[in-house]
């Protein structure tokens, strides 16, 4: 901040946002001193602000064009408010839904579409999921002397970062739960506590933009692209969930089946696998997401189930054994074909979506991969059911409109505006190479 302006003088703005379909967090803002005025009415939008590109150019072939109104209508539950960085403003935000002008929801909301498929869980399955998320990131800009991966070194160096970002997380109501050096360059990661999964799809875009926030306090850039460099480590988002009935109990732990899965929970493990290679046309959305998601890279690249794998696109987690604790209460399984180009509420929302096919048609529990699938042969991975996810944007595009199923979820405006954006998407990068990738995306997440 310019040090002849003092962060105390300043009237507070708060704003009122929405995390979009290509995973950027945009809204409005206005005095926080008329905030309960603006907490009944929201704030207005525009349809063809669902076909911005990342790049901020508009898909022309949307199917609104310069028509249309709607209001971001704020959750008052969702409120965050950081205002622990010395000398700044307050970062004050509500998380929203987007609505008609009557208020009712609107058919292109991915938020009221997670909403909805919560509401599906409970109705049908008489489930609820809980849900934590775990990111990555680098930071870029800072000139720290290189130190080993997981080092206490790596984490030292950088001051006073690790525990501004963790006291502003805290104070903005997302749990963080830890912070670590990863393997990458510069790389970090942050963990959450298993939260109702709406909760937890705030707590992605919080942790987004509180990190973001602190890192600029500091001069840096911390970007969550899935590649910040082509030949460096990705930067994945790690969705976990689990289950409960409507009165908390945990259902998806039964030790007496395979990999520890319930019946359940086994099923929706099917519907996921069963529609993968068109759920990554939301959960890894960018033309970047590509490089991270290949063979040997500890991220995803094979429709598979897996206990302890990290090879593994859905994986059984492990339970600590010590005396004491309870295997059922923490028992959960990770997808990790998602990174931060994505919405976390679209992402969370396909994931349960699949999975909810998986548990209507009584699917059995696929078998555990515990080994890498690029290793195993082409008999042995059809042997399985094993199949090897899309390897690039424009494939992953034409598997979600080859699967009925999953087009079948949302309107067909929404199919229409998603296909659009995303195809300008790939025409403005198509002439880049992977390192230019890698700068254009990084620059923007």
């Amino acid at each position: 901040m310019d040090n002849r302006i003092q962060a105390a003088d300043l009237a507070e703005l708060a704003t009122i946002v929405t995390t979009d379909i290509c995973g950027i967090t945009r809204g409005r803002s206005f005095f926080a001193s008329e905030l309960e005025s603006y907490l009944r009415k929201g704030v207005g939008w525009v349809p063809a602000n669902l076909a911005l590109t990342p790049f901020d150019e508009i898909a022309g072939d949307n199917p609104w064009g310069s028509k249309g109104d709607l209001r971001l209508m704020p959750d008052a539950e969702s409120r965050v408010r950081v205002s622990c960085l010395p000398g700044e403003t307050p970062l004050h935000f509500y998380h929203a839904d987007i609505t008609r002008l009557d208020g009712s929801a609107w058919d292109c909301c991915v938020r009221s579409f997670l909403k909805d498929t919560i509401t599906a869980y409970e109705r049908e399955a008489g489930l609820r999921v809980t849900s934590a998320v775990e990111q990555e990131f680098q930071i870029l800009g800072a000139d720290w002397p290189d130190a080993p991966a997981f080092g206490l070194r790596a984490q030292r160096r950088t001051g006073a970062f690790p525990a501004l970002l963790m006291s502003a997380l805290q104070e903005a109501g997302a749990e963080p739960e830890m912070f670590l050096p990863e393997y990458g360059k510069d790389q970090f990661e942050i963990t959450c506590r298993p939260a109702p999964v709406l909760a937890a799809a705030d707590r992605a875009a919080t942790i987004r933009a509180v990190a973001r926030e602190v890192a600029a306090h500091f001069g840096w850039h911390a970007s969550f692209a899935p590649k910040t460099t082509a030949d460096g480590v990705g930067n994945g988002v790690h969705l976990h969930v689990s289950f409960t009935d409507l009165d908390g109990n945990p259902v998806t732990f039964d030790p007496s089946l395979p990999g520890r899965l319930s019946k359940v929970a086994g099923s929706f493990a099917a519907g996921v696998l069963k529609h993968l290679p068109a759920l990554v046309a939301f959960t890894a959305p960018s033309v970047l997401s590509y490089l991270r998601l290949v063979p040997h890279h500890w991220s995803a690249a094979f429709t598979c189930l897996g206990e302890k794998n990290r090879e593994a696109t859905l994986r059984i987690c492990p339970t600590l054994d010590l005396p004491g604790s309870n295997p059922a209460r923490q028992f959960n399984m990770e997808f990790r074909a998602a990174d931060a180009c994505a919405s976390p509420h679209l992402s969370l929302a396909v994931l349960l979506r699949a999975g909810l096919e998986g548990i209507r048609a009584g699917l059995e529990t696929p078998p555990l991969t515990n080994s890498d699938p690029a290793d195993m042969d082409e008999a042995e991975r059809e042997r399985l059911g094993i199949r090897r996810l899309p390897a690039s944007l424009p494939e992953a595009l034409d598997a979600l409109q080859q699967d009925e199923t999953v087009t079948g979820w949302f309107s067909k405006d929404f199919i229409d505006c998603y296909l659009a954006m995303k195809r300008l998407e790939i025409s403005l990068v198509a002439e880049a190479t992977p390192e230019e990738l890698c700068r254009r995306y990084a620059a923007i997440y």
